[in-house]
């Protein structure tokens, strides 16, 4: 037996080419590379891509200390982990929003997104203005499908049922009755891709937004005790992160002075401790010269001015420590910032003194209310300063603040230290230092608040395209697509054959309902025509 593969008298004479078949772009000229390419980055699938290499690539500066926020800790990182910090580093994952290849994925996101949906926009306002597709040529094959006779007239039955279409805003075409059949094309539901449309281009512009905030804006982050002031100017923040297009000449010589911070707690119940309200009471001077003004900040409540908000984010507090040397000079005396621990606000600071010899440094907990355990130690009962008191350890020796390395002001490197003693202060008690190298007292406590100052010239257009995007969604999800036909035809027996059929492209519609209530419209109709006729004789 022959396979058929050879055997003769299977061959066929082919046209197909016999040389090798070219598969993909490979030989295509640069007109037809650059074609290849543009619809590859503007299909659907490639921004879907992009958008999800926009999510990882955010990942490390979520993870990762940034130089923008908090340089202190990136350069903890190089310290401590020398090898995966330079690797880090080259590889910009301390700078994540101002790489080259973070903007390029963002630029590209941007692209596709714009020539995906751009030339959609065009092609559905052409189709906005088209006519309604006409009816097939076999309506009995659609899923919805309805036969009746009648009496009444075939072109009568067309301008009825257009007349119904039109009054149930659906978008009619009809074709007149030219003695042997005519029709009546309906559609409606476009806004469904008008919504879809209005998505999409509302996300274009909430990216956009989002670049535009990010290029010509900054965030900052300062804290201010009770009785000190801010004013606008880089150096006077604790953590500053400018836009790439950002000119430090644009900041507002504004200025404040945070006069009094207040908070009320909860007390009792399964929320105690909770704040329930904290303000900051601030005197605001717009521009150097200018007279002060009285001024709230609240949550949500931020202060503004030409542009820049300030807003209230933390609070927690700060005791005012004295420290003299054994010859009873004052060598420090300030309140501290004590950076809360828990929601009871045990919290811990330091205080670097470098002009007494040997250095001396301080590490404690600053307990609202305080209470010891003796198995967890010191620690707040409740939020409100109700018992307060300081914890504090001493430690002599050289604080490392001379070897060029930047330090946290939150942090004490006792690796050339020794301790000296620990020791528990109420507000007005002293301690005397060890060796007669002074005392430390505690005078009293003060509160500080932390502002972020925010300057996004793109949040308003983000609003507007966020609140428009989901009213696309909305639209696109709630609105169907449908089409009705109806078509009439004469019998042979003088009457009147009306096909009505109706398509959908989703399965939850009310395409049947109303193509059944179409159908009793028209064949009502009859009862009402032969009356009158009757009438009229």
């Amino acid at each position: 037996m022959i396979p058929p593969a050879l055997d003769p008298s299977t061959q066929r004479m082919s046209t197909a080419p016999t040389g090798p078949v070219e598969t993909g772009p490979s030989h295509l000229s640069a007109w037809g590379w650059g074609r290849w390419a543009w619809r590859t980055l503007t299909s659907m699938r490639t921004a879907l891509l992009l958008l999800f290499l926009l999510a990882i690539a955010s990942v490390p500066g979520s993870i990762l200390p940034q130089r923008g926020s908090n340089p202190i800790r990136v350069n903890d990182y190089l310290a401590n982990d020398p090898a995966k910090g330079r690797l880090f580093d080259r590889l910009g994952l301390f700078d994540v929003f101002a790489t080259p290849w973070f903007a390029a994925i963002y630029l590209l996101l941007f692209i596709s997104l714009a020539g995906c949906v751009l030339p959609r926009s065009l092609q559905h306002a052409r189709a906005m203005r088209a006519r309604p597709p006409g009816a097939p040529r076999n309506l009995a094959r659609l899923p919805e499908h309805r036969a009746v006779e009648t009496r009444y007239g075939p072109q009568q039955v067309l301008d009825l049922a257009a007349g119904r279409l039109h009054r149930g805003r659906w978008r009619v075409d009809a074709v007149a009755f030219d003695g042997t059949t005519g029709s009546v094309a309906a559609e409606k539901g476009y806004t469904r891709e008008t919504g879809n449309l209005v998505f999409h281009i509302a996300l274009l512009g909430l990216v956009a937004a989002i670049g535009i905030g990010s290029f010509a804006g900054f965030r900052g982050y300062v804290i201010v005790r009770e009785g000190t002031s801010f004013a606008d100017t880089r150096t006077q923040f604790d953590s500053f992160t400018p836009g790439k297009g950002f000119a430090e000449s644009s900041l507002p010589p504004f200025s404040f002075t945070l006069d009094k911070f207040s908070v009320d707690y909860q007390r009792g119940g399964q929320q105690s401790g909770a704040p329930r309200q904290f303000t900051a009471g601030v005197s605001l001077t717009v521009s150097p010269g200018a007279p002060s003004q009285s001024q709230r900040i609240e949550v949500n409540e931020p202060l503004q001015v030409e542009g820049v908000k300030v807003f209230l984010v933390g609070y927690g507090y700060a005791p005012n420590i004295t420290v003299k040397d054994n010859k009873g000079t004052v060598v420090f005396h300030d309140s501290v910032t004590f950076l809360p621990q828990d929601g009871n606000f045990t919290s811990t600071g330091v205080i670097k003194i470098p002009d007494t010899i040997p250095q001396l440094g301080l590490q404690g907990f600053f307990l609202p209310t305080a209470a010891v355990d003796p198995i967890r130690g010191p620690f707040s009962t409740f939020p409100a300063p109700d018992n307060p008191a300081v914890f504090l350890s001493a430690w002599s020796g050289d604080l490392g603040l001379d070897n060029g390395r930047a330090q946290s002001v939150y942090k004490l490197d006792t690796t050339n230290m020794s301790r000296q003693g620990i020791k528990e202060l109420r507000p007005g008690q002293s301690w005397s230092l060890p060796s007669s190298r002074g005392t430390v007292t505690l005078d009293g406590y003060s509160r500080w608040a932390s502002f972020s100052v925010a300057h996004d010239p793109g949040k308003e257009f983000a609003l507007i395209a966020a609140i428009t995007a989901i009213v696309g969604l909305t639209l696109s999800l709630m609105v169907r697509r449908r089409r009705i036909w109806v078509r009439v035809t004469s019998s042979d027996h003088g009457q009147t054959l009306v096909e009505a059929a109706g398509l959908t492209r989703s399965e939850h519609t009310t395409i049947a309902e109303e193509l059944d209530e179409l159908v009793s419209h028209l064949q009502s109709l009859p009862v009402a025509s032969t009356q009158s006729r009757e009438r009229e004789k």
